[in-house]
């Protein structure tokens, strides 16, 4: 089918789904496939569930049942791409704004921020949660209305290619990378391929005459937009004469004074500042003012276990246990030795995805860990044990296999009145110790 045809029975949709257990009346069902899944066994459900039109392999059983509702095409997650692209210069005349963003850490944190700026003003449509893959990117620019001002699309990599087959989707008219660092090391071969990768935004943008937010504080950032002879949109704590304020227990959030506004925030660590910088310098260049944007950004609340702090009956709790790499393990450190506390207590999981730098990297965390003079420090998998034994197994650490036995651990041996930093991949599953705390 000519994507145009598809276009058209899309605009009459109710919208696209990939996900056949939560099919809506209306909805043009795409049966994607994965290692552990595959959408077109459930086509023929979708369509008894009310959606309107199913998009299938044509070698899957459901291409040839002979239903009219069913479209069958070689590839159904290239044409979901292809549609996605198709919409993105069809929607609305002129060109709805994308902002593009990727980045190793801070990625989701600053797009929420982002869109909280700029829905001061404008309607803005913005990438839920992380879809920030090959099936999300599309999902969320299929979002784009008509009627919406703005669109901010995040963008992931895991993969040397990954950013580059993402912005032909999206094509983003502004693109924002929040930092580049060590993380899917294994993916990516090493930093240099991490910079190769995320750098694909900015050639994207280079190539088609868009512009560029440049945090001015980060060399890296600076040098690869030079390399590509981009002058970007600045900001940065000297740009924007930003001092970032201290905290304490009484004020133990992220607090900053910006151009003489003072920004409060719901975000844990001063690594966080430049997300906010961010997301200020996307406001300022779309007519909202620093009062505005800090006005919004103190109403943001950060969720899913994202730089957030909460004080339950026993401790105090800092929930970054989404995601870890090295450089967001350092910056979750570097804040935690500056919080105040008799009883720091930190609980940190595997960094997973490094490759051949994962037991060096393992080495370095456990190694400072045990020099900041914690009042606990437990480490949780199999990288961090391999890390302990090349370390002699210090005794001021203690080590578990997975976050269910830390979590047993501490059923047994409550903590209360302690300052305490949960992190770890994803993988490791670290929220599963949050109730115990």
């Amino acid at each position: 089918m000519e994507i145009s045809r598809l276009y058209k029975i899309f605009r009459e949709s109710a919208g696209v789904s990939t996900d056949s257990r939560k099919i809506a009346d209306g909805e043009l069902f795409f049966a994607l496939k994965g290692e552990n899944f595959d959408g077109n066994a459930y086509a023929m459900d979708t369509l008894s569930k009310g959606a309107s039109y199913a998009v299938v392999d044509a070698s899957s059983e459901a291409a040839s049942s002979g239903d009219p509702r069913i479209i069958p095409v070689e590839d159904t997650l290239a044409t979901l791409k292809e549609l996605a692209a198709w919409h993105r210069e069809h929607v609305q005349e002129p060109r709805v704004r994308v902002i593009g963003l990727t980045g190793t850490n801070g990625k989701t944190t600053t797009k929420e921020l982002i869109r909280t700026v700029l829905s001061a003003r404008y309607r803005v449509v913005a990438t839920e949660g992380n879809l920030n893959n090959d099936i999300g990117v599309p999902l969320s620019v299929l979002k784009i209305t008509p009627d919406t001002d703005i669109a901010v699309i995040e963008m992931g990599a895991s993969h040397p290619e990954d950013i580059s087959v993402l912005v032909p989707v999206s094509r983003p008219d502004y693109g924002l990378i929040t930092n580049v660092g060590k993380a899917h090391l294994l993916g990516f071969g090493s930093f240099e391929g991490v910079k190769h990768a995320k750098g694909r935004l900015y050639d994207y943008i280079a190539g088609t005459g868009g512009r560029i937010f440049l945090n001015t504080d980060d060399p890296v950032l600076c040098g690869m937009a030079s390399e590509r002879g981009l002058v970007g949109i600045p900001y940065g704590l000297k740009e924007f004469d930003a001092r970032i304020l201290p905290t304490s227990p009484e004020e133990p959030f992220l607090r900053m004074v910006v151009s003489g506004i003072q920004v409060n925030t719901r975000l844990v660590g001063a690594y966080n500042a430049a997300n906010v910088l961010a997301a200020m310098a996307v406001g300022k260049e779309f007519g909202i003012t620093f009062a505005e944007a800090a006005q919004a950004i103190g109403g943001y609340v950060p969720s899913n276990n994202r730089s957030q702090m909460s004080r339950t009956d026993h401790n105090l709790v800092i929930e970054d246990a989404y995601n870890a790499n090295p450089s967001s393990m350092a910056a979750a450190l570097d804040n935690f030795s500056l919080m105040q506390g008799a009883r720091k207590v930190a609980l940190l999981g595997d960094m997973r995805e490094l490759g051949e730098d994962s037991l060096a990297e393992h080495v370095k965390v456990a190694g400072r860990v045990s020099g900041m003079g914690l009042w606990m420090c437990c480490l949780v998998g199999e990288e961090f044990g391999k890390a302990l034994r090349e370390l002699g197994n210090p005794l001021n650490i203690k080590h578990f296999a997975t976050s269910d036995e830390l979590a047993a651990f501490l059923s047994e041996n409550h903590l209360d009145g302690a300052q305490v930093l949960v992190k770890g991949s994803r993988g490791i599953r670290m929220e599963k110790v949050l109730p115990c705390l």
